[in-house]
């Protein structure tokens, strides 16, 4: 996880070009035609909170997971009224039930293998409220994924100055990623590093997993998710 640099995560990202509100837009719209009267909403691996604002912006009652601790404490300052919970997607139970569960950003890739994306899912299935939906957007298949690819991206702020560098690997249908961080600030200059392991998971995979979990499935109008978007709703 970014245990290390989750108070940089959006720093970084944000200078990748990502944008949360675009993105939390196109998903709320997308729920609203399938379920006009969606209000609340649980986010699966919410990371520092970043969508949970847009889509509360959006006027969604909004609740979050996350397994990482450090994104758990900066997503409950971020929206310090909803519910944001210290847990595993593949165990969790809120013992609520919500109009749309999304996860977003590639995280139901950190279950890993299959088995565990199966366990995911019907924790997902089981928090989905009947009518309701559920949006995933994946990570990438082994069929796109390049190991050996070299990556970075740099942050240059006044106070401010961040490296992160890179080398994918993989092992199976598992990628390795190792982040390399060169990290600058008043405080000084920190080296750090994290490694992240995620699964290589085709439609296929993913299909199984919402079918599994008692859930139709279909691949969705992307918008600006360059990975895709995959839906599905409890079926009879």
């Amino acid at each position: 996880m970014f245990t290390q640099t989750a108070a940089f995560y959006d720093t970084i990202y944000g200078a990748r070009g990502k944008d949360y509100r675009a993105e939390a837009a196109f998903v709320a719209a997308t729920i609203r035609r399938a379920r006009p009267d969606a209000s609340t909403l649980l986010d699966v691996g919410c990371g520092t909170g970043a969508h949970l604002a847009e889509f509360q912006r959006l006027g969604f009652t909004v609740a979050g997971i996350d397994a990482d601790a450090k994104m758990v404490a900066l997503a409950r300052s971020r929206v310090p009224d909803g519910r944001i919970e210290f847990a595993d997607m593949t165990t969790f139970d809120l013992n609520e039930r919500f109009d749309a569960v999304v996860s977003l950003f590639g995280s139901t890739a950190y279950a890993r293998v299959p088995k565990h994306l199966d366990e995911t899912l019907v924790r997902i299935a089981a928090h989905v409220a009947p009518g309701g939906i559920v949006l995933v957007e994946p990570f990438l298949d082994a069929s796109v994924f390049r190991a050996g690819h070299v990556d970075a991206v740099f942050v240059d702020e006044p106070e401010l100055k961040i490296a992160r560098m890179s080398l994918s690997k993989q092992m199976g249908k598992i990628a390795i990623l190792d982040f390399h961080y060169l990290v600058a600030t008043l405080q000084g200059v920190a080296r750090l590093f994290e490694r992240h392991e995620v699964g290589l998971f085709d439609a296929k995979v993913y299909r199984s997993s919402f079918e599994a979990a008692g859930l139709s499935f279909e691949t969705l109008a992307s918008g600006p998710f360059d990975r895709g978007l995959y839906g599905g709703r409890p079926t009879p």
